[in-house]
């Protein structure tokens, strides 16, 4: 995490454009928040006080059902940003978000983060384009949740994930029961599937880590409708 506030903000999309006396002004806002792994930041329902911007670590962004079960909808790692929405839309946080990790988080109040919007119309328009990405993420979700086997699906995501690191091996942060909630499905399920990759020689499990070993098959399982 870089040394200074001010430093940090320029490295995140939605403050990239704004200029050194701009991200002072909004450095000189916010406020900072440590949390150990498993502790929530906000809960689904609660009234929103601000948006929060990941210093340091990851976190998982999780719905859950009346009955209990969670559904994750996205893991976010620093440097981005959560709790976009309800910014504008004056509604309450409509998901859960808690660590996964040790992380450090700036957080902006509401009315601070709408001032700045106002002097800068820039940052409401790259706040668009996060909120869109996040709704491709949701209809992603829908689909992995809606076709396909267990199997597949879990192919896919691994694939994703390895996509969205850029390096093999990849950084692995979700216990096999997190992995279980963006699937729908259980995490006995989801350690067996994990164990026959392994055994099949697709991918081989370490600490925290996914090692691919064989990229194209691990892609063929994702494409094979069962």
């Amino acid at each position: 995490m870089p040394e200074s506030k001010t430093e940090f903000l320029s490295q995140v999309s939605l403050f990239s454009t704004l200029s050194p006396e701009e991200l002072a002004a909004v450095a000189q806002r916010i406020l900072v928040r440590r949390y150990a792994p498993g502790e929530v930041l906000f809960r689904e329902g609660e009234d929103c006080y601000g948006l929060y911007i990941l210093g340091q670590g990851s976190v998982k962004i999780f719905k859950t059902s009346p009955a209990g079960r969670e559904i994750m909808l996205a893991v976010e790692s620093s440097p981005s940003s959560v709790a976009e929405v309800p910014l504008f839309d004056g509604g309450p946080y409509p998901a859960t978000v808690s660590a996964i990790d040790e992380v450090i988080a700036f957080l902006i109040s509401k009315q601070d983060f709408r001032l700045v919007c106002r002097h800068h119309p820039e940052v409401a328009l790259k706040m668009l384009a996060v909120v869109g990405h996040r709704l491709r993420a949701l209809v992603g979700i829908v689909e992995s949740v809606s076709f396909g086997s267990i199997r597949q699906r879990l192919a896919r995501t691994i694939l994703e994930l390895s996509l969205a690191e850029g390096v093999n091996p990849f950084p692995f942060a979700l216990t096999h029961q997190e992995l279980a909630s963006r699937l729908g499905t259980v995490r006995e399920v989801v350690s067996r599937n994990l164990s026959r990759f392994q055994a099949e020689g697709l991918l081989k499990l370490q600490k925290k880590e996914i090692l691919l070993l064989d990229a194209q098959g691990l892609e063929r399982e994702a494409e094979t409708e069962f």
